[in-house]
């Protein structure tokens, strides 16, 4: 602990007879953009406000840098908040809105008048200083509400759905504009969203929550590709489940029999014996959809099964198809790598060939999920 810069110590928080948060222990480095991930209710905003010092953990400690803050008051915690509503006072022009911390500290005036404009300068506000938020768009008054939490230099900066009230156009350019500002700074980022897309478009690590518990903490590549359990692949881009008993092992592969679908070649990964059951997981990007069926390939234990188009939804970059195989419903993504006018024609009711390779399924602890096949 002594090494980590923001410790959850076994921290429980509960509202009457809701356990908000329960027993979540959560170590994060000096300067990290780290993520809270989950759904509403899962307690990641809690978490968030317990650190501002707005709600008190029933047990468990809180330290920063070294110094329990557990029942600090938020003003003599240095940790800021950036809230979805951006918070700005209207009746103040842009520069006195970022300026209003420092002022309240009784800083001097040359080091205000130096800080405020740096902070205009990096948020690429200067020439809108004496404006009214009235007259900013909401990009704009989201950088001005970041540079006022930032103006002070927080230790740990907090961001609660910032970009929810924005536009998708919009949401996409404030993400390059917070890791800019974060890079910048190199102050401690904690992001909180539900937005799976943002969270792993930004963070150096992710804790996706569920229900008070961490599920999994990693960076995000590793919880997309190795999901833990099936809520966090579920959660975390879309995914077809299998779930079945191994039938046969031969190396480090297994056969899974899933019952009402066929016999899958899995890599065993978690190295499970004949007999067990198991939950896999296989990306929807992963699986191949043609009109022939693969070319064998020499040693391979391609999983192949004939398959019929039941749906289909054109998203420019990709093609999405729903397809209906063995009795089994299956997710399938197309990325359009090429001129897509020149390549064979897909469409509803096709017979197809859908196709993956056994290391392309990831085995989870559990299959709780409404979307297990």
């Amino acid at each position: 602990m002594a090494n980590e810069f923001l410790v959850f110590d076994r921290v429980t928080k509960r509202f009457g007879a809701l356990t908000a948060v329960d027993n979540v222990s959560i170590s994060i480095k000096k300067g990290e953009f780290f993520s809270l991930l989950g759904p509403s209710g899962c307690g990641k905003t809690t978490l968030l406000r317990m650190l501002g010092g707005f709600e008190r953990p029933d047990s468990g400690r809180i330290y920063l840098d070294g110094k329990d803050i557990t029942d600090a008051p938020p003003n003599m915690r240095r940790v800021h908040t950036v809230f979805q509503n951006y918070a700005l006072f209207p009746t103040m022009t842009i520069w006195d809105n970022i300026a209003f911390s420092l002022r309240l500290a009784k800083k001097p005036k040359a080091e205000i008048e130096e800080t405020v404009d740096e902070m205009l300068e990096m948020i690429k506000m200067s020439e809108h200083a004496w404006k009214y938020p009235s007259m900013l768009s909401g990009g704009q008054k989201q950088r001005v509400a970041i540079a006022r939490a930032l103006v002070d230099r927080p230790q740990v900066l907090l961001l609660d759905e910032p970009l929810a009230a924005l536009d998708l156009k919009l949401r996409q350019h404030m993400l390059l504009e917070l890791d800019t500002i974060h890079d910048q700074v190199g102050i401690t980022f904690m992001y909180v969203t539900h937005d799976q897309g943002e969270a792993m478009s930004l963070s150096d690590r992710i804790a996706v929550m569920n229900s008070g518990h961490v599920e999994q903490l990693d960076t995000a590549a590793k919880i997309y590709e190795a999901p833990k359990s099936a809520f966090v692949a579920s959660f975390i881009g879309d995914t077809n489940f299998f779930e079945g008993e191994i039938v046969s092992e031969e190396g480090d592969y297994c056969t899974i029999s899933v019952p009402g679908f066929a016999s899958v070649c899995a890599f065993n990964d978690r190295k499970l014996a004949v007999g067990q059951s198991v939950h896999l997981s296989v990306r929807p990007e992963k699986i191949r959809v043609t009109l022939a069926p693969p070319p064998p390939e020499k040693g391979a234990r391609i999983n192949v099964f004939e398959s019929t188009v039941k749906d289909i939804i054109y998203q420019g970059v990709y093609t999405k198809y729903w397809l209906e195989s063995v009795g089994k419903r299956v997710q399938a993504l197309k990325p359009h790598s090429r001129f897509l006018l020149d390549q064979e024609t897909i469409t509803w009711n096709d017979k197809v060939y859908i196709w993956w390779h056994p290391d392309d399924g990831y085995m989870v602890e559990d299959a709780s999920n409404e979307n297990v096949l």
